[in-house]
């Protein structure tokens, strides 16, 4: 179903809530508008549905409304109804109650649930009828019965099955609508069709429901009972249904539940008319800087009409967009290069602008600092980038009192100083002396950094000035008899020993690509950093006067680069300079030969700079080289790791004004199977932002393996890996990898774990282990969490630390484990978790155990890694495609989070979710083979064959044929129907 036919569907059900409410009759606009944000909107408490106007555009396209000229009114067409309502009122009653069992069966099973809740309501299931009765002596909500255990018992729930009529009725059947393994159902009679009890009025009988298990988690069980009015054949019966729904936690569940319900987070992007901005105070004693503006940066503010553009482009406008639409839907190629990536970082930034206003806060208070010329604003989830802030930044505060205002003052603050969760920011004297008053509450908003895009739009424009073509656009090698690679004796012994790796830093000495990039990629841990790292270290012992910019995107990276060049001790390290961006927080810098003079940041001036041999800095912090006015033929060599994570117009920062199309080399490593750059705007991404350079490359020019040039311009690492157990490796090694790598770790560092006692099976150091969990969500966060696998999770890491040093395992630092999570809620409660257990909290060095995303471990290894699925219920799985979050239908996060493990590797999630994606699916059903598999018994997902069994048991229609011919019709009609899910375009 398409994006359109699903914004239109929620149209109609707009349209059907009006109706519904005796206000079909209402065209003015604005009054429909009200109505549908202030009583629809959020009718599911979940994300918010599309817009008004989306909406509107979606049901006009689709000839269900139509606007007036003026655009004042709308008016609905009469026939607007879907196709499942208008099948409603064409088939006869016996069909309607055999759709009604069919999309009842599939509750919790699909989303066709929601249809029957829009033909029917829940209540015509539910009901008691014709005098009987379905009760329990718990509370019951919509037939729902929800129990809560914190023991692994026999609980036992009694249903009363009690006639309050006037005549007796005949109880002739009751079963579940699905498999049940953790319920047991019992009756003293033994009910059967063939065997029906007589209920005599007033009279009351019992069925009894037994709960067992030994796993925490939500267990459900849906149960129709059969009665007849009668006891002759011919009667038809009618049904009752209950649902139970059963949790069962543990303390710490209870404590990591929801701190209060989810409601969705409303946001506020009205601005006031005239908004005047009182200056800061920037952090300028922090940063000296004698590299002189040779190049001054523009700014390349985004026209005025990109977020109209990018309203029109989500609706498939095209008429008044034709030429940015085209551009974005031409290929891309060096004469529309410069002008297609400013289009796609334009909309880019204006995604972002829009999804940073989600961290405003309002009523907050300032404390004043120890320095008296800096306030200090308390902003948890800052040291987790939530939201981004750096030193230098600036946030924007307006008095809460003034906030409605057509005119206000916004006070600039500028970020001196980040600490765990609060910042300190510089104001102007005048807000210090005269505006600001002890407990005086703001409104905060936070602004992005346009730095990085700016020098992305440099770029790429002098990727074009500088006529980079034969660079970003390569055809061949530009020698027709390329000089044979010399033969090297290389520093790594171990590198000397394996052909691709020596190839590669003989090819890249030799500079046979030029003036095509040299491309090294390979999964992870098969050495792609270490044969960067000996390549720079041969151009610079063999090639005079060669220069070296040595780049990554992150400090991460770019600090392990310039750590292992240092450390090698092959290259003097007085040739080696670390260039840091002012940003960067003096106190997370390594000691090394850097522009960290103390705690200030110095940037020398251009020539002092220009005698290192070797620069190292992030793809950003280049751009101050190009700024600086560096000779463009400065660089012999530009070496960037880890290129993969950025899209291609940051990795040109480092490029373009640098390197010589006709001398230099250019040399990209990365994986084109893991995680690329995060981006924010799906229209960019559509359109092209997201493609890695790396990637790009290996699919454009290098796949012609015939070519001889090609073939020496790439080298793939992927013979190699040095890590990880071979049976960890194996589903990701066969899915993405054709079977190549092969398994050369430390047999006694990768085998540690096969003897440890809590593996399913001895000498497989893999475990998935099931959990029937719950997707949650608290107070206004849309992030999601599920308690019930962080019990699991929790569990296993005691095992780990706490139970350590036996059966030959040696004890394991929690620095040498990782746990994984998708979303940064349930990272959050992990976190807490671990805090709130008093042998856990006290346990030496354990904030050395990192719990992060998938993201925040890549490009990392650790020797055993426990991962979150979360994901426990298939109505956000659309959600998750959306927005490109979560596990499910996202190989490279699949593949990055199974290849950090070393020697263990534990997997908690729900087997039924997860399999329903092809990658998990694989990855399940191998560790059952294999014996890997504890936890919950999983069966596949029950498909509609298994249903119509089901409803032919219940004997719902008089005759089979029937029945069956019905289920049939009903197929294509659920397949149709709209579904319940988030609004495509809403985080």
């Amino acid at each position: 179903m398409g994006i359109e036919a699903v914004v239109r569907a929620i149209g109609l059900d707009f349209i059907e809530m009006l109706e519904e409410t005796n206000r079909r009759s209402i065209t003015d606009r604005n009054t429909l508008r009200d109505i549908y944000n202030q009583e629809f909107r959020d009718r599911d408490g979940g994300v918010k549905d599309p817009n008004f106007s989306r909406v509107i555009f979606a049901l006009r396209n689709g000839n269900k409304a139509r606007l007036s000229r003026s655009g004042r009114h709308v008016y609905f067409n009469t026939n607007v109804r879907n196709l499942i309502i208008y099948y409603w009122l064409t088939v006869n009653s016996k069909t309607k109650q055999l759709l009604l069992q069919v999309m009842l069966v599939y509750n919790n099973i699909t989303h066709a649930y929601t249809v029957a809740s829009l033909l029917f309501p829940r209540s015509f299931f539910v009901a008691d009828k014709h005098g009987v009765q379905v009760s329990s002596e718990l509370y019951m909500e919509s037939g729902k019965i929800r129990i809560s255990v914190d023991r692994a018992e026999v609980y036992e729930l009694k249903l009363f099955v009690e006639n309050t009529g006037q005549e007796a009725v005949y109880f002739t059947y009751y079963t579940a609508l699905h498999w049940l393994q953790y319920f047991t159902l019992e009756d003293t009679r033994r009910v059967t069709r063939n065997n029906p009890l007589r209920l005599e009025p007033r009279e009351k009988y019992v069925v009894t429901v037994r709960f067992k298990s030994c796993h925490v988690g939500v267990y459900s069980a849906t149960l129709a009972f059969e009665f007849k009015q009668n006891a002759q054949p011919t009667t038809r019966p009618f049904h009752i249904v209950r649902f139970i729904e059963v949790e069962y936690r543990t303390k710490l569940a209870a404590l990591l539940g929801p701190t209060e319900p989810y409601k969705p987070l409303r946001l506020n992007i009205s601005e006031p008319e005239n908004c005047k901005v009182d200056e800061g105070s920037p952090p300028e004693g922090y940063v000296q800087n004698f590299l002189e503006n040779v190049l001054p940066l523009g700014q390349y503010t985004p026209p005025p009409d990109i977020p109209e553009l990018a309203k029109l482009l989500k609706d498939g406008c095209s008429s008044r967009i034709l030429r940015g639409k085209s551009l974005l839907q031409s290929p891309l190629g060096f004469h529309n290069y410069a002008e297609r990536f400013d289009l796609l970082l334009y909309l880019e930034e204006c995604q972002m602008h829009v999804d940073i206003k989600r961290y405003n806060k309002d009523q907050v208070t300032l404390l004043k600092d120890y320095d008296k010329r800096l306030m200090v604003l308390n902003l948890p989830g800052v040291s987790e980038n939530r939201p981004s802030v750096l030193r230098g930044d600036h946030l924007l505060l307006t008095k809460s009192e003034e906030v409605s205002f057509s005119n206000v003052t916004k006070y600039k603050g500028y970020v001196h100083k980040v600490e765990l969760d609060r910042v300190k920011l510089g104001f102007s004297r005048r807000f210090l002396d005269q505006v600001y008053l002890d407990k005086m509450k703001f409104r905060v908003e936070f602004t992005v950094n346009r730095l990085p895009l700016r020098l992305q739009h440099r770029a790429v424009h002098m990727a074009v000035q500088h006529k980079l073509r034969d660079v970003l656009f390569p055809v061949g090698s530009r020698s027709l008899n390329p000089a044979s690679p010399p033969g090297l004796r290389l520093f790594d012994q171990q590198l000397q020993r394996n052909p691709e790796q020596y190839s590669a830093v003989c090819n890249i000495v030799a500079g046979t690509s030029k003036p095509a990039p040299y491309l090294v990629f390979g999964p992870p841990g098969t050495g792609k950093t270490v044969t960067i790292v000996e390549a720079i270290k041969q151009v610079e012992k063999n090639i005079p006067g060669a220069c070296i910019l040595a780049c990554a995107p992150s400090n991460s990276a770019a600090d392990q680069l310039c750590e292992k060049l240092i450390t090698s001790q092959h290259v003097d390290a007085r040739k080696i300079y670390r260039l840091y961006a002012s940003s960067r927080d003096p106190k997370d810098i390594p000691k090394n030969i850097s522009n960290l003079e103390g705690e200030m940041i110095v940037f020398p001036c251009k020539e002092d700079l220009m005698c290192y041999k070797i620069l190292v800095s992030t793809l950003v912090t280049a751009g101050r080289l190009v700024t600086g006015g560096f000779p463009v033929d400065h660089f012999s060599h530009i070496f960037v790791d880890e290129a993969g994570h950025a899209i291609e117009s940051e990795t040109i920062i480092s490029v373009a004004g640098l390197l010589n199309a006709e001398t230099g080399q250019l040399v990209l490593a990365g994986d084109p199977k893991q995680l690329g750059p995060i981006l924010r705007s799906p229209l960019a991404i559509n359109h092209g932002l997201g493609e890695k350079h790396v990637q790009t490359h290996t699919h454009s020019f290098y796949p012609l393996a015939d070519n001889y040039f090609c073939f020496k311009n790439i080298c793939s690492l992927k013979k190699l890996l040095f890590l990880s157990h071979p049976s960890i490796l194996k589903v990701p090694n066969e899915l993405f990898y054709d079977g190549e790598l092969v398994a050369c770790a430390n047999e006694i560092s990768s085998n540690q774990y096969c003897t440890w006692e809590h593996l399913p099976k001895r000498g497989f150091p893999v475990i998935f282990h099931g959990v029937p969990g719950k997707d949650e969500r608290e107070s206004n966060s849309p992030s999601f969490f599920n308690i019930f696998e962080i019990e699991i999770i929790v569990d296993y890491l005691k095992k780990l630390l706490l139970t350590q040093a036996k059966r030959g395992i040696s004890r394991i630092s929690p620095r040498d484990i990782g746990i994984i999570a998708p979303y940064r809620k349930q990272v959050e409660k992990i976190r807490r978790a671990i805090k709130s257990d008093e042998d856990l909290e006290k346990y030496m060095c354990i904030e050395d155990l990192k719990v992060g995303s998938v993201e925040e471990f890549q490009g990392q290894e650790r020797k055993v890694i426990l991962v979150s699925a979360v994901r426990s219920s298939k109505e956000h799985i659309i959600l998750d495609e959306t927005f490109n979050i979560g596990f499910l239908r996202n190989e490279k996060r699949f593949n990055v989070a199974l290849t950090r493990a070393k020697a263990l590797f534990i997997m908690v999630g729900n087997p039924t979710i997860l399999r329903t994606d092809e990658s998990w699916g694989r990855f399940i059903d191998f560790c059952f083979e294999q014996g890997g598999y504890t936890g919950i018994s999983f069966t596949s997902v029950e498909g509609i064959e298994e249903v119509e069994k089901r409803l032919l048991a219940l004997n719902i229609q008089d005759e089979r044929s029937e029945t069956v011919e019905a289920i049939k019709q009903v197929k294509p009609v659920i397949a149709h129907s709209r579904v319940n899910t988030a609004s495509p375009h809403l985080h």
